[in-house]
């Protein structure tokens, strides 16, 4: 008995419970196969592509591990894939793990202690991780050691465990969530922003390249135009516009065709879908533009207040549609008009 449960506490501990796995759904295997592998293969983001050049290039000359890098910005713009990218710029191993599935400091102490000089660490949502855990991570950023504690009680003792220089990539869409302590121990940080339509526009030709999709200019620029300059939108709608291509068209995606396909999706011409529009019609017709409280949103359209805050406002702010002010959510003059509504006389206020 005592046997099975020690076996079941190792299981537990085991890093491979705590590392991604290799089991995807179709989708995500189509979004692996479409990805850049390489920095001269990513598309947008030129500074942060540039900085990450020379910081790989520098890293390399010197034969180092790369500094630790922090990435931030809203979901979907190409953390995960930079990540991977950076491993293999510098032609070493990467482990993947995000923030929530730490629970205990055991659990990042496993990963830590089986990294190999100069691998990569990917750790996602890093914002989620866990007080104790995260303590663990400051002697390993910083000194390149985990403390372990050895016995219990008061004849414990801390014995430091060297660890190999590896680099630790952390991702983020709330950097705002992550401690002061964690942040400075990051020495390259940068911001993903949305994209351009141009380079949206290389993305789609490129992944209907990969995918064997035939797909004119027209059709490639009313995705590009409805995907909220986020490369993986813009993957999702090509795949569901050739999904009704090869059924309602002649399998070749067209202007027409993508409007079609779109308009049966659900996404007009800003980009925005149903729950950006219940969003916005909430505010605007239920609460008079504003100000509201995102707990009083997140009541009336039955969503979480982190996915209005992580997924739906972004995209919403960066339009113009939506102001975040000290007193709540706010709607702008260019949201009326969107949504044919009449410009209150006394405007809400900001401040």
């Amino acid at each position: 008995m005592a046997d099975g449960t020690a076996k079941r506490m190792m299981q537990q501990r085991e890093p491979r419970r705590i590392v991604s796995g290799a089991t995807f759904d179709e989708d995500a295997r189509i979004d692996l196969s479409v990805r850049p592998k390489r920095l001269d293969e990513y598309i947008g983001q030129k500074r942060v592509k540039e900085n990450v050049q020379i910081a790989i290039d520098a890293a390399r000359s010197r034969n180092e591990a790369l500094d630790h890098v922090l990435l931030y910005g809203p979901p979907g713009l190409g953390k995960t894939t930079l990540a991977q990218i950076i491993a293999n710029e510098l032609n070493v191993p990467i482990k993947t793990s995000s923030g929530p599935l730490l629970e205990r400091k055991g659990d990042l102490t496993a990963i830590l202690t089986a990294l190999e000089k100069k691998e990569v660490f990917f750790l996602d949502e890093i914002h989620r991780l866990q007080p104790a855990v995260e303590e663990v991570l400051y002697p390993a950023m910083e000194d390149f050691r985990v403390d372990l504690i050895i016995g219990q009680g008061p004849g414990a003792r801390i014995h430091p465990f060297p660890l190999s220089h590896f680099t630790l990539v952390g991702a983020t869409t709330r950097a705002g969530l992550i401690t002061a302590p964690l942040r400075s121990r990051f020495g390259i940080v940068h911001r993903l922003d949305f994209y351009e339509p141009a380079d949206l526009l290389i993305i789609l030709h490129r992944s209907a390249k990969i995918l064997n999709i035939e797909m004119d200019e027209g059709g490639a620029e009313e995705i590009a135009g409805r995907c909220r300059g986020t490369p993986r939108i813009a993957n999702r709608l090509l795949r569901r516009s050739r999904d009704f291509a090869e059924v309602r068209a002649a399998g070749r995606i067209t202007r027409a065709v993508a409007q079609e396909a779109l308009q049966m999706l659900g996404v007009d011409e800003k980009g925005l879908d149903e729950v950006d529009r219940n969003l916005m019609l909430a505010l605007l017709d239920k609460y008079g533009g504003g100000p509201v409280g995102l707990g009083t949103l997140s009541a009336a359209l039955a969503e979480e207040e982190d996915a209005i805050e992580e997924m739906y406002e972004p995209y919403l702010m960066q339009i113009g549609m939506i102001d975040r002010t000290p007193r709540g959510r706010v709607a702008t003059p260019r949201a009326y008009e969107y949504f044919g509504r009449d410009l209150p006389k006394r405007q809400p206020r900001l401040f």
